[in-house]
C-alpha cells in the first residue's frame, strides 16, 4: 500500500499545462523583445538629435569667435588651413543667389548641416554694422525629417557708422 500512494503523489504535470506555460513565456519574451526594440530607436533618434543641436551649436560658436575678416572662411576639421569659403551663389545650401546671404553646407553622420551669414546692408562684408549667423541641422528622424535652429547676431568691431 504505501508504493501505490507513492506513485499516485508523483503525477507530474500534463501536456496542455507544459503547452500554456511555454506560451506565457513566449508571449513574455516577445514583449521584452519589442520593448528594447522600442528603447533603442527612442536612443537613436535623441542620438541624433543631440549630434544636430552639437554640430549647429559648434558652428555658431566657431562664427562668432572668428575674426570679421575671415567670417566667412570655415575651418571643419580644425587644422587651420579654411576647408571652404562662403558664397552667395544659390548652390551649395544657398537658397537664392545674389540675395545677400552667405552660405555653407556639411553633412556628417546623418545630419546635414547648413549655416548662413547675413550681412545688415548690401555690399563689402566691412561696410555692415552687424552679421545675423543663423545654422540649420536637420535630419531623419522614425516620425519623419527634424531641423534643429540656432543663430546670434554679432556686431563688428571695426565699424564707425555710416558714411
Amino acid at each position: 500500500m504505501m508504493w501505490d500512494q507513492i506513485f499516485q503523489a508523483e503525477g507530474g504535470a500534463s501536456f496542455a499545462e507544459v503547452l500554456v506555460a511555454m506560451a506565457l513565456t513566449m508571449t513574455g519574451l516577445v514583449g521584452a523583445m519589442g520593448a528594447f526594440e522600442a528603447a533603442e530607436r527612442i536612443v537613436r533618434n535623441g542620438m541624433l538629435a543631440t549630434r544636430a543641436l552639437a554640430m549647429a551649436e559648434s558652428r555658431i560658436e566657431a562664427k562668432r569667435s572668428a575674426r570679421w575678416d575671415r567670417l566667412l572662411l570655415d575651418d571643419l576639421n580644425h587644422d587651420g588651413v579654411p576647408d571652404l569659403v562662403m558664397h552667395d551663389n544659390g548652390v551649395g545650401g544657398d537658397a537664392v543667389a545674389g540675395d545677400g546671404t552667405y552660405s555653407g553646407r556639411w553633412d556628417q553622420d546623418g545630419v546635414q548641416l547648413i549655416w548662413t551669414v547675413t550681412p545688415s546692408r548690401s555690399g563689402p562684408l566691412s561696410a555692415s554694422g552687424h552679421v545675423v549667423i543663423e545654422a540649420r541641422a536637420a535630419y531623419a528622424s522614425g516620425s519623419g525629417p527634424r531641423e534643429v535652429r540656432v543663430g546670434t547676431l554679432l556686431a563688428n568691431p571695426l565699424f564707425v557708422g555710416s558714411q
